[in-house]
């Protein structure tokens, strides 16, 4: 074809399977449908729910003991620890029954109820120590990364004291110092949130600065703009998915600190006062004192524990995935082999290995060819 006296040639469309636009194939293999995003979002959503409605839904108040059913229970069935009631102090633990789901603890109070109001602190106070120290480490890291100088120097030594404290007797001092913040989720949170936040800062520190010399943050500098609209507008947007991975992983570590600092009686005692919070850790705290496991009480010990290991796993679950779908060389690991067929791609990943964006690109290479 010639178009004003130059010649040009047009490029022939791939034929058959190839014909397929390459943006459709794209858009395809972009879509974060990893199973490991949809089981990790599974399990928080069935976490979510429990902490939103589990007071509405709780049969019993966690501290209320049901010694009248117990007693019952001894008439009705023969069994318990002997004829003499009065002779015992507290009343074994019951079984899981329709009466109490998951049984009663050794001071006849429903497992069952604590576990719904252990789940709501447990997770709030996670997630609110995960924001707290996620914008701890936004401010300091993305401040450092742009601004270099003195104030990279400052917030970077700061950033470098906490790194090399101890985390987790840095955050039994300061629980134990503070003893009145067992009963409140805020002051938990910040003394979590202290110990969380230094490292997620020095990895946004270290993708600031391969951003703030590029050729869009150079733009906006020459145009006028002043430091925090560029870093607002042009540099965090670039790491969201970076600060997304960091929150969830910010907030599986707050979950097993204050599960942590729960289990070593440092949370404060629903029955102390002032109260605390009802939590997995304490629950765990409870079975173990009073000897749940020698006893053979599973249903006091192991559906907190079970809880503590689901939500891990989805959180951890949901960070890898979120870590597929940003890594170009991971993007191929978070499909499934039916997507991958849709989008022209051959997965053959050997044992071990995850496969990677470079085996989409020798296929693309030969269907072009072809």
């Amino acid at each position: 074809m010639t178009v004003d006296g130059t010649t040009l040639t047009q490029i022939p469309p791939l034929a058959g399977a190839g014909a397929e636009p390459i943006a459709g194939k794209a858009r395809l293999l972009r879509l974060p449908r990893s199973p490991k995003v949809v089981a990790g979002l599974g399990v928080l959503a069935l976490f979510g729910l429990g902490a939103l409605i589990g007071g509405w839904i709780a049969p019993y108040s966690p501290n209320a003991t049901d010694e009248a059913g117990w007693v019952q229970h001894v008439l009705v069935t023969g069994t318990g620890p002997g004829t003499n009631l009065a002779a015992n102090y507290y009343p074994l633990p019951l079984p899981p029954s329709p009466a109490h789901w998951l049984g009663t603890t050794v001071f006849a109070q429903d497992v069952w109820s604590q576990l719904l109001a252990s789940t709501q602190a447990t997770l709030f106070v996670g997630l609110l120590a995960a924001a707290i120290a996620t914008a701890l480490s936004i401010l300091v890291g993305v401040s450092a990364g742009y601004l270099g100088g003195a104030a990279d120097e400052g917030l970077s030594l700061l950033a470098n004291v906490f790194l090399a404290i101890p985390g987790l007797p840095l955050l039994i001092v300061l629980a134990d110092y503070v003893p009145s913040a067992g009963s409140s989720i805020l002051l938990v949170a910040l003394i979590i949130a202290v110990t969380a936040w230094a490292y997620s800062a020095r990895v946004l520190r270290a993708q600031t600065l391969s951003l703030r010399n590029r050729d869009f943050v150079e733009a906006a500098r020459v145009t006028g703009e002043g430091p925090v609209r560029i870093i607002l507008v042009e540099v965090l947007p670039n790491l969201i998915p970076i600060v997304a991975a960091s929150f969830l992983f910010t907030t599986l570590y707050a979950i097993g600190a204050y599960v942590a600092i729960a289990f070593l009686g440092l949370a404060g005692s629903p029955s102390s006062s002032p109260p605390g919070l009802w939590n997995w850790g304490e629950m765990l705290r409870q079975g173990f004192a009073n000897n749940a496991v020698r006893g053979g009480w599973w249903w006091w010990w192991a559906p907190p524990g079970i809880c503590i290991a689901l939500l891990g796993t989805g959180l951890a679950l949901l960070n890898f995935g979120i870590d597929e779908f940003v890594n170009p060389r991971l993007r191929l690991a978070g499909i499934t082999a039916r997507t991958a067929r849709k989008a022209g791609v051959r997965l053959r990943a050997s044992l071990g290995a995850t496969p990677v964006l470079r085996r989409a690109r020798k296929t693309s290479e030969r269907a072009g060819a072809g």
